[in-house]
């Protein structure tokens, strides 16, 4: 019988593929199934996927109609999915050989646990070296938390990341958000724990790969989607009925990301051209009205560079302001 099934979206990835797939198929646990989404590369990732499904029964190559974006690949993925664990691994990431093991007998142990997470090592290319995430303190020693636990600690800057095996049954539920290309897939990973009877981690390894090129540190227009991204998580969590001290938690985290994302368009104002300009004004001003005074505590409404104001050209000329004071300091 199956009893993992791994999703790999893959878009341009010829480079990191091998050593991804080397590390699923070498893996203690045998009996899994590796679904490879090709997110219509314009490389000859598909042709290597291909070529390992050749090699490997294990392996499954499907391709999107049109390049959307990885949550689309892995939802059509998910769609495929026959065992009853599923995970996801990024293109450019990696296990160790006993990592799905790992996590199959902490599942094993403990019925009533819906998800188990990974160890994170963030491996930092450039400079050859690895770095443990390490895993907050409640849920060490074996410890298991409730499902509204592991949300919290999400929310709070990711303290609990959102690598790890779970119930495929529960993730049908939950397929991954789509509302933008970025980010958003990030919000489903988020409500999934909140619907775990329990979460438990385990010492299988992923390892995460972190280089300048990647699209979720390298400077490029997508890095706005945050924005929406955000507002998407916002909407969702009053649709599942969050408790209001989270509703205002997370509030804070949404208006200290659009200040960020302001922030970096000031910083990379000059590289945009005026249709891009003139789009992004008009995303932040949609943003901007969905906040309110009474969501955001004192310290944020009028700290300076954080007052929140309606008025798109007072809140641009603040941060203008801001820029410079930050400026003449450094």
């Amino acid at each position: 019988m199956t009893e993992v099934t791994l999703l790999v979206a893959a878009y341009n990835a010829v480079a990191t593929l091998p050593r991804c797939l080397d590390s699923l198929c070498r893996q203690t646990l045998r009996d899994i199934q590796i679904i490879c989404i090709d997110d219509c590369s314009t490389d000859s990732t598909l042709s290597l996927l291909r070529q390992r499904a050749a090699q490997d029964p294990r392996i499954t190559v499907l391709q999107t109609s049109v390049n959307s974006g990885h949550a689309v690949a892995r939802n059509l993925g998910l769609r495929h999915a026959q065992a009853p664990l599923v995970a996801m691994v990024d293109a450019d990431d990696w296990l160790s050989d006993d990592c799905l093991q790992q996590a199959v007998d902490v599942f094993r142990r403990h019925p009533q646990t819906d998800s188990v997470v990974l160890r994170l090592m963030q491996y930092y290319e450039e400079e050859e070296r690895q770095e443990d995430f390490g895993l907050p303190a409640e849920l060490l020693d074996g410890a298991a938390i409730s499902g509204e636990q592991a949300f919290r600690l999400s929310l709070d800057g990711w303290r609990l990341h959102g690598l790890y095996l779970i119930r495929t049954a529960l993730h049908r539920q939950y397929p991954l958000d789509t509302s933008t290309r970025l980010y958003s897939d990030d919000n489903t990973y988020r409500l999934m724990y909140l619907h775990c009877r329990e979460v438990r981690a385990c010492e299988g390894i992923y390892y995460y790969r972190k280089h300048a090129h990647s699209q979720t540190i390298a400077f490029n227009f997508r890095r706005f989607d945050f924005m929406e991204a955000n507002l998407s998580m916002k909407l969702s969590m009053k649709k599942e009925n969050v408790p209001a001290d989270l509703m205002r938690q997370y509030e804070v985290s949404r208006w200290m990301t659009f200040i960020r994302c302001y922030r970096l368009y000031l910083e990379h104002e000059e590289e945009l051209t005026r249709q891009q300009k003139v789009q992004l004004a008009q995303r932040f001003r949609t943003i901007l009205h969905t906040f309110r005074p009474s969501q955001l505590p004192w310290r944020c409404r009028w700290k300076p560079g954080y007052w929140l104001t309606f008025s798109p050209r007072l809140f641009d000329l603040q941060q203008r302001a801001y820029r410079k004071v930050e400026a003449s300091r450094s």
